[in-house]
This record gives structure tokens, C-alpha cells and sequence, in this order.
């Protein structure tokens, strides 16, 4: 306010005051100077050109600042992320699913996909226990896909995505019947491609595609007439598709 204040004093026509008509500038009483602004000009101009100094400075520091500390979070965050990774690898390799399922927990509604296809895993894993009710089993096998179709959207060049997306869906068609199930084996087989596209050497992947094959390929003739039935274009495979995929 003081460096507006002065900006607009500067701005008036120059004007000399009464006393200082037709002489020059001389010291008054008290030390005050005659001046052509008035009396006292000096020190508030000095004064406001000082604040303004200031104000600007601090401006610029609190701005260097939150940068600075924005980079800080950035960086902890990044450091974070991999040592809850690190932490979730350790325990899924021991096999502590419940543990592994908690830890994770903690961190769904991140934007990382590689903490959520985890999460999706150790969800499906929890649903497998059989100390796990039939009532939980649903619940987490629902909630594992939720988990991996997150993880899709936050990335969908990760090649883990899709295959526990892939993984989880099939896992939610044993609840919703053989309509459901046969209409989202095609859905499955394309994620199984696409990860395998993102990582050939993924051996888990190919091993799965093989399994949707020869699952398709030894369909019993009554179930490939209902699919025929339920869809103009039913998911199919051959002994041949099979053997290929084995060979990957």
C-alpha cells in the first residue's frame, strides 16, 4: 500500500509550497527539509521504496520456497512409493498374504499402478485362503478387479495391469454364471495378449493364454452349442492355438 501511495504521490503536478516560493532549499526548524513535495518527502519516499524492497524479496523467497519444498515431495513420495514396493515383494515372497493384504490396503486409492496391481494380487490371493468365508471370497474377488481396472486407467502400458485384470475377471465370472463368464473370456484373452506384447518373457502370462486355449479347444460340444446360442460370435481355440502359445 505505501509503494501505491507513492507511486500516486509522484504522480501529482509538481508544486512548491508556500514557503519555498523564490528561494532555494534551506534546512527549518527541527532538521526538516524544504522541499518542492512538501515537508518530509524524502524519508516516506526512502521508506516506501524500502518496504517495497522488502515486499518484493519475500515474495520471491516464499516462491523460491514452495518450489523447493514442492521438489522435496516429490522426490519423498517417489522414494516412498519404491519402498512400499520393496516391502510388498518381500512379504508376497514369504507368503504372508493377510500382511501383505493390509499393508497394501493402506495405500488404494493411490495413483501408482504398481501398487494397485499388487493390491489386486494380494486381494485374490486373501480370496483363495481357505480360512477365507464364501461371503469374503466375493467381496475380495470384486475388489481385486476394481484394483486392477485402476490400475489399467493409471497406466495401461503396464503389462501386470493386464494380465491380473485379465486374472480378476475371470475370477468374478464363477459369481455371475456361465453367460457372464463365456462373454468375458474374449476380454480376457485380448488382456493376456496385451501383456504379453508388453512383456514376452512374462512366463506366468503365456502359461495363462495357454490354459484359455486348451480350455476353449476341449470345450465339450453341449457348452460350445450354449455359447453359440448366448453370442453370435462365442470365444473358440484349437489344439493348434494351443501348442502355439505353449511355445512362446
Amino acid at each position: 500500500m505505501a509503494a501505491v501511495m507513492a507511486a500516486l504521490a509522484l504522480a501529482r503536478p509538481f508544486r512548491r509550497s508556500p514557503a519555498c516560493l523564490g528561494r532555494p532549499l534551506r534546512r527549518e526548524a527541527g532538521g526538516a527539509t524544504c522541499s518542492p513535495w512538501g515537508r518530509g518527502w524524502p524519508g516516506v519516499l526512502r521508506k516506501s521504496l524500502q518496504r517495497g524492497v522488502v515486499l518484493s524479496t519475500g515474495t520471491f523467497l516464499v516462491y523460491e520456497a514452495h518450489k523447493l519444498i514442492s521438489g522435496f515431495a516429490e522426490v519423498h513420495a517417489s522414494f516412498k512409493v519404491e519402498e512400499v514396493i520393496e516391502q510388498a515383494d518381500y512379504l508376497y515372497g514369504s507368503g504372508e498374504t493377510e500382511k501383505l493384504y493390509r499393508q497394501l490396503l493402506q495405500h488404494k486409492n493411490s495413483d501408482d499402478a504398481e501398487l494397485l496391481w499388487r493390491l489386486a494380487r494380494a486381494s485374490r490371493d486373501l480370496a483363495q485362503l481357505s480360512s477365507t468365508s464364501a461371503e469374503e471370497k466375493r467381496q475380495l474377488a470384486y475388489e481385486a478387479l476394481e484394483y486392477a481396472k485402476k490400475a489399467l486407467e493409471k497406466n495401461e502400458s503396464n503389462f501386470a495391469a493386464h494380465k491380473w485384470y485379465a486374472i480378476c475377471l475371470s475370477d468374478v465370472g464363477d459369481f455371475e454364471g456361465i453367460k457372464t463368464k463365456i462373454g468375458n473370456a474374449i476380454v480376457i484373452k485380448e488382456h493376456f495378449q496385451r501383456a504379453i506384447e508388453l512383456n514376452p518373457k512374462d512366463a506366468t502370462t503365456i502359461h495363462l493364454i495357454g490354459i484359455w486355449c486348451y480350455s476353449f479347444a476341449e470345450m465339450p460340444w453341449y457348452q460350445r452349442k450354449i455359447a453359440a446360442t448366448l453370442f453370435a460370435t462365442p470365444p473358440t481355440s484349437t489344439f493348434q492355438e494351443y501348442f502355439c502359445s505353449s511355445l512362446l
